[in-house]
């Protein structure tokens, strides 16, 4: 099975600049977006495929944050969010299936001066929570923009990030401490001297540079990496400042 993940930054801005080309090309069994931007009423003909099931968690709050689903896979059931968070921000999708969950997440952001630093922090929890709830059920296929470079190889300048959003200790530590409950991060497992990024800023032209983060992510519970056969960050494709990424698993 292919999984494609890709933080589109505005599903409506990305389609202007290829979102549907891109889409038909990787034939994916599925495909996770966040950052959607938009709500269901905007969803056009042109952003519906045929052949895929469409899942959409649209925030409250209009053109802000939001995930969205194409499967070719009909699933078991449906759920969005996760216990205990109240925000409506739209950023948790979760699928069932015979053999795994599969779930899609949008991280929030701690914000410059980590002033959304406590709540990243509680919501960090309850995410471990219920993907470890699931985890005892059956394996998990977990996917998103985490909002995290777990290590210094993950980003470009590590030495000046440490106190910003998406390099704090304190969300590095969450990371590690996910992975331990149980999880792979499955190209840093393939690919353990690979340096490769998924994000870049907009600003001090920082994609030519190629000075990015790696906080786009596939994570499985520890006992499918060896279904695994391989892990990828489509960095040449553009169309938002973060890329897509890819897992190739076979079940």
């Amino acid at each position: 099975m292919k999984f494609i993940s890709w933080n589109v930054n505005g599903l409506r801005a990305c389609e202007k600049k290829g979102f549907a080309d891109f889409f038909l090309a990787q034939d994916a069994d599925f495909f996770a977006i966040q950052e959607t931007k938009m709500q269901p009423e905007q969803l056009t003909d042109s952003l519906r495929f045929d052949g895929y099931h469409m899942y959409m968690n649209s925030a409250e709050r209009k053109g802000y944050s939001g995930t969205l689903v194409y499967t070719k896979h009909e699933p078991l059931s449906v759920t969005y969010e996760i216990e205990g968070d109240i925000t409506k921000e739209g950023r948790v999708i979760t699928l069932e299936y015979p053999e795994f969950y599969f779930v899609c997440a949008y991280v929030p952001n701690s914000k410059e001066g980590l002033v959304r630093l406590p709540y990243r922090m509680e919501w960090e929890e309850m995410l471990k929570a219920h993907l470890k709830s699931l985890d005892e059920k059956k394996p998990v296929i977990y996917t998103g923009d985490l909002n995290v470079a777990h290590e210094e190889i993950d980003i470009k300048n590590p030495q000046s990030n440490h106190k910003n959003a998406g390099f704090s200790d304190e969300e590095r530590e969450k990371m590690t401490q996910l992975l331990a409950a149980g999880f792979k991060d499955t190209f840093r497992e393939l690919y353990p001297e690979k340096v490769q990024y998924s994000w870049w800023s907009y600003r001090f032209q920082a994609r030519a540079r190629n000075a990015g983060w790696r906080i786009d992510y596939f994570l499985v519970s520890e006992r499918i990496m060896e279904k695994v056969n391989d892990a990828l960050i489509f960095d040449e494709i553009t169309g938002s400042d973060h890329c897509p990424v890819c897992l190739d698993i076979r079940f």
